[in-house]
């Protein structure tokens, strides 16, 4: 007799992507829309040059409040939550006293004695459990609040102009991580400036049951239908989108078994901010050198890497692709993936085993992408 399956989870936005035409697919124990029918690429390339939109309302939320969540949190994380400001968010990673990662995250600082962590859809549960369990004589209340919110993420150029004409708030006053609490289309809402496509652009986080109403309003005033109209966008444009500019993927750059120095992330690393879980294993990594290094590279070859491929280097086997793709926007082919530090280096020639054939590529600098500066 076979398990039932596990039923998936579904954001409030479920069957508004069906109807769209999204393509759905499990993600992280979510059914989720992993690209709609004017396709990936379409999908990325709007986002860099007009505007993409993206249903991010699988991310959890963990709230933490009272006079002691600062100091709480700040003992969780790498980043130091003391410099944040009222309406200021930071990125940051909950680590193992090995100094590896439970997940990254980003917290926002509501007030002295507010704070919201916003985690990964998969790694929700694992990163409440962790987080509960840490709290000890710490004054301090911890609400799982994931199911509370819809999280809905507008990115590109015309991000700004889109959004600001369902919002009387002055979008362009948002610092880059920075947040404000207002209203989009009349409905109560946290307006918040960071992203994961390497472009500007907002989220609006609001309560899960407006989700439908503002989806379809901020497609609305983007103009939706039009040829350089908003796109919805599904995960595998949002992943293509993330590795041109570089950023990590929790369960793919970073996990439990990589280091924050490993995967070039020792910038939300604050040793010298005071104890914090994995501290002196980081310390002590940063003083004795890391053995292994993330490094971006292109494809020179034909070919395509793929993620778990095995890299090459003088022929030995020495790392694997942790993520691998064309970039739509770059045309090329590039990926990521850990090699010994030594071999870190840029221009070093490598080959990657795609199904048996060694492709020849080389390691370049992250970021693949960078926005041109306005």
């Amino acid at each position: 007799m076979t398990a039932p399956a596990l039923e998936l989870k579904k954001t409030t936005l479920n069957d508004v992507h069906r109807q769209l035409g999204g393509r759905m697919v499990e993600f992280g124990g979510w059914d989720m829309p992993v690209q709609y029918p004017a396709g990936t690429v379409s999908e990325h390339l709007r986002t860099r040059t007009h505007a993409g939109l993206f249903d991010v309302s699988h991310m959890g939320e963990i709230d933490v409040r009272g006079p002691d969540a600062i100091p709480f949190v700040n003992r969780l994380v790498s980043n130091d939550a003391t410099i944040l400001t009222d309406g200021q968010a930071q990125y940051s990673a909950l680590t193992t006293p090995q100094g590896t990662v439970i997940d990254d995250l980003l917290v926002y600082r509501f007030a002295e004695d507010h704070l919201l962590l916003v985690v990964n859809a998969g790694t929700t549960e694992k990163d409440w459990d962790w987080i509960s369990s840490h709290h000890g004589t710490e004054n301090v209340q911890l609400r799982n609040a994931s199911a509370e919110y819809c999280q809905i993420a507008i990115q590109g150029p015309d991000a700004l102009s889109i959004l600001q004409q369902i919002t009387t708030v002055p979008l362009d006053e948002i610092k880059y991580y920075h947040f404000t609490e207002d209203k989009v289309d009349s409905v109560p809402a946290i307006i918040s400036r960071t992203g994961y496509t390497g472009e500007d652009g907002f989220e609006v986080y609001a309560a899960a049951e407006k989700a439908e109403q503002l989806w379809n309003r901020i497609l609305e005033a983007g103009k939706y239908g039009e040829e350089y109209g908003v796109l919805p966008c599904g995960l595998a444009a949002r992943n293509t989108l993330r590795l041109e500019a570089g950023m990590c993927l929790y369960g793919h750059e970073i996990d439990d078994t990589t280091t924050l120095l490993e995967a070039n992330l020792g910038w939300i690393c604050k040793l010298k901010k005071g104890d914090f879980i994995g501290r002196e294993t980081l310390q002590k990594q940063k003083d004795d050198g890391i053995k292994r290094k993330l490094i971006g590279f292109e494809v020179t070859d034909r070919g395509i890497a793929r993620d778990g491929q095995e890299i090459l280097i003088d022929g030995q086997r020495v790392g694997k692709v942790t993520s691998g793709s064309p970039a739509p926007f770059l045309k090329k082919n590039i990926g990521m993936g850990y090699v010994p530090a030594e071999f870190a280096v840029e221009g070093k020639a490598i080959e990657i085993d795609v199904r048996g054939r060694l492709v020849k590529a080389q390691v370049v600098p992250l970021p693949f992408y960078k926005r041109p500066k306005n």
